[in-house]
């Protein structure tokens, strides 16, 4: 993808997503990052004092994918300069149980993103048919992930160290990918159903049009936030 701004247009690249069900969207990459990072929307809020802290140094043994690092994603191209992953404490710490449960199990948790800065959200929305407006955070109210207390993730074997099927991809935007679609084979609607039960019994709560997005509890309680990876201190 190239953004190019020529005369107060802008050129870019055009992805599709969404080939199932022969639900389609096209999102202009270039329109939603100039008109969020120009001008820049700073908010007030310093995330990284309130709590927020980063998985893989909680847990070394939690898996990151993390999407949004790269161009594998539903808008392809990069949004976060860093492949990294941070929670609130509270939700952090329930998380590590969730990995240390499925542990016993042989199998692990493979995260795909935690807290969002508002300016992705923001971007997401711009990018977005309105009638897909359901399969992202709306930017004026701020979404959970902008809060530190989201996490999109699937389950991984920790022996072959490959995820498990599940009946949509990670950012699918058809109803392939709400939790309680009744396709896909049983062996997938398996894995998402046992992914689900190991996380509500340690306080998170599954999105209904997104199988892998996972609130925790009391997340209304912490405060929008819009620090970049790299403006927070690792710890």
């Amino acid at each position: 993808m190239r953004v190019v701004e020529e005369r107060h247009q802008v050129v870019v690249g055009i992805r599709v997503v969404g080939e199932p069900s022969q639900l389609v969207h096209r999102v202009d990459v270039g329109r939603a990052v100039l008109g969020v990072l120009h001008p820049f929307r700073r908010l007030e809020v310093d995330l990284e004092q309130a709590g927020l802290v980063e998985l893989v140094r909680l847990d070394p043994t939690l898996r990151l994918d993390i999407r949004y690092a790269g161009s594998d994603n539903f808008l392809g191209t990069p949004l976060y300069s860093q492949a990294r992953a941070f929670l609130q404490r509270p939700a952090a710490e329930a998380l590590v149980r969730v990995q240390q449960s499925l542990a016993r199990e042989g199998l692990g948790l493979l995260v795909f993103d935690g807290y969002r800065p508002w300016y992705v959200t923001r971007m997401f929305w711009d990018a977005t048919p309105e009638h897909q407006h359901h399969f992202v955070g709306d930017p004026v109210k701020g979404s959970r992930h902008n809060r530190g207390c989201a996490v999109d993730l699937t389950l991984v074997d920790l022996r072959s160290g490959k995820p498990l099927p599940m009946p949509s991809l990670y950012d699918e935007f058809t109803e392939r990918a709400y939790p309680a679609y009744a396709g896909g084979s049983a062996q997938e609607r398996a894995n998402r159903d046992h992914l689900r039960a190991a996380m509500e019994r340690e306080g998170f709560t599954v999105y209904e049009f997104e199988w892998w997005h996972f609130d925790y509890r009391d997340w209304q309680s912490w405060p929008i936030g819009n620090l970049r990876f790299e403006d927070i201190e690792r710890r």
